[in-house]
């Protein structure tokens, strides 16, 4: 087996093992002397696919604190935590409602056929969901694959970082069943949403997800006011 071909056999095996351990967004990847036991592969060759992860904005890496999933966050992990201390639910929505609805009018122009299968896919995990956690795994997952469609580096940065704000923040919707019902606004919303990005019509997408956010800062404006 040559270079390359070795390169991308550890990689799908390194992707494969990060995915069976369920690590969240901005989670802390196990040392690599760990992960490189676990896989049977050297640490030179788990540097070299750690890398191609890195470049591909699918972990970060901090010296003296550890490798982390997704990309880097734009600010600091202590800024983030500042800010999700800091921040009401209504301004955290509010900061969605100002940037995502033109993430999805550019995903509307610029998503590929895969970007659009992913972001379907993840629309119909949504609705197989049995219990919230899971739903709302599926719904950033959802979330962020219109993001990453839009091709902007700076867009999706910018939307990573305000997700880890939002998941730092100790409030939470009270829910008060188990999952999503099956007649959950959401769902419909998210299927409108990738009616808009399919048909490439960026004021259709863009409309369809500030309708799908205004409908979550409703829920919170009803659950402060109890």
């Amino acid at each position: 087996m040559g270079p390359r071909a070795k390169l991308a056999d550890d990689l799908e095996r390194v992707s494969a093992h990060l995915d069976e351990l369920g690590l969240g967004m901005n989670d802390q990847l196990p040392v690599e002397r760990t992960l490189a036991a676990n896989l049977g592969i050297s640490r030179d060759r788990l540097r070299k696919v750690l890398g191609v992860l890195e470049d591909d904005g699918k972990i970060w890496r901090q010296v003296g604190r550890g490798t982390f999933i997704g990309p880097r966050p734009v600010l600091n992990l202590a800024d983030v935590a500042f800010l999700g201390d800091h921040s009401s639910p209504r301004e955290v929505i509010q900061a969605r409602i100002a940037i995502e609805p033109s993430i999805a009018a550019l995903a509307a122009t610029y998503a590929t056929q895969q970007d659009l299968k992913e972001i379907k896919r993840c629309a119909r995990m949504c609705r197989k969901s049995e219990d919230w956690r899971g739903y709302e795994v599926w719904d950033l997952s959802f979330h962020r694959a219109i993001a990453r469609a839009t091709r902007n580096q700076v867009l999706i940065h910018l939307f990573e970082t305000l997700n880890l704000v939002r998941r730092t923040s100790s409030w939470q919707i009270r829910r008060s069943t188990p999952g999503p019902l099956p007649d959950y606004a959401s769902f419909d919303e998210h299927d409108e949403i990738c009616r808009g990005i399919e048909l490439r019509e960026e004021k259709c997408a863009a409309d369809a997800l500030r309708r799908h956010l205004a409908t979550v800062e409703d829920r919170i404006t009803r659950q402060q006011a109890t």
